[in-house]
C-alpha cells in the first residue's frame, strides 16, 4: 500500500493533546509531590532520603519542565505536519505519547489515588493516539518501528527536561556554590544580592 500524507490535524493534533495533558499537570504536579511524598515514604522505606530529596519539586521547576517538554512536542508535530506524518521522530513521539497516557493510569493504579495528568489520560492521550495512529495505517504509514525508539526516547526526555528544569532554577553564586533562590512574596533576590544570603546565613 503506497503511503499518502494524513493531515494536519493529525499532526498537530500531538501538541493539542499534550497542551492538554500537561495543563493538568502543570496545576497538579508540584502540589502532589508534596502531599504524596509521606505516602510514598511509608510505602517504600527502603528508597533512600537522597532520593526523596531529589524529587522535591517546586512549581518553578515543574513549570520550566513542561515549557521544555513543549518544545519537544511542538518540533515533533511540525515534523509530522512537514511530512504528512511520514516523520520517524513525530511517530516516534506519538507513540511513545500513547505509552505515556498508559504509564499515567497503571501509577494510579499503583498509587490507589489521584496522580497528575490522570484525568486527560483515559480522555484525551490515548484516544488521541489510538485515533492517530489508525489515521497513519490508513495512509499506509507503519508505526510499529516507533515503539523501540520510544521506549529510549520517552524516558530520556522527560528524565531530561526534569534535570535541566532543576539546573536551571538553581543558579551558582559569584563563589561557584549553588544555592536555592529564595522567594519573598514571589520575587527573587535583587541581582548582585545572589551570594551575600549565604553569607548572611553563615554569620
Amino acid at each position: 500500500m503506497a503511503e499518502t500524507a494524513v493531515s494536519r490535524t493529525v499532526t498537530w493534533g500531538l501538541f493539542a493533546a499534550w497542551v492538554a495533558n500537561d495543563l493538568e499537570e502543570l496545576v497538579t504536579m508540584a502540589r502532589w509531590a508534596r502531599s504524596a511524598r509521606p505516602r510514598l515514604q511509608e510505602r517504600f522505606p527502603a528508597v533512600p532520603e537522597r532520593i526523596w530529596e531529589r524529587m522535591e519539586l517546586s512549581q518553578r521547576d515543574a513549570a520550566v519542565a513542561i515549557g521544555l517538554m513543549g518544545g519537544l512536542m511542538a518540533a515533533a508535530s511540525a515534523d509530522g505536519a512537514r511530512t504528512g506524518g511520514r516523520s520517524p521522530f513525530f511517530r516516534s513521539v506519538l507513540v511513545g505519547f500513547g505509552w505515556h497516557g498508559a504509564v499515567h493510569m497503571a501509577q494510579t493504579l499503583a498509587y490507589r489515588g489521584y496522580t497528575p495528568g490522570v484525568l486527560t489520560a483515559p480522555t484525551v492521550v490515548v484516544p488521541y493516539s489510538v485515533w492517530a495512529v489508525r489515521k497513519l495505517k490508513e495512509a499506509g504509514i507503519r508505526t510499529d518501528g516507533g515503539g523501540r525508539a520510544a521506549a529510549v526516547l520517552l524516558p530520556a526526555a522527560v528524565i531530561g527536561v526534569h534535570a535541566l528544569a532543576h539546573r536551571i532554577n538553581r543558579p551558582r553564586g559569584r563563589d561557584g556554590a549553588r544555592w536555592r533562590a529564595p522567594l519573598f512574596r514571589g520575587r527573587l533576590p535583587r541581582p548582585g544580592r545572589a551570594c551575600e544570603e549565604p553569607a548572611r546565613q553563615g554569620a
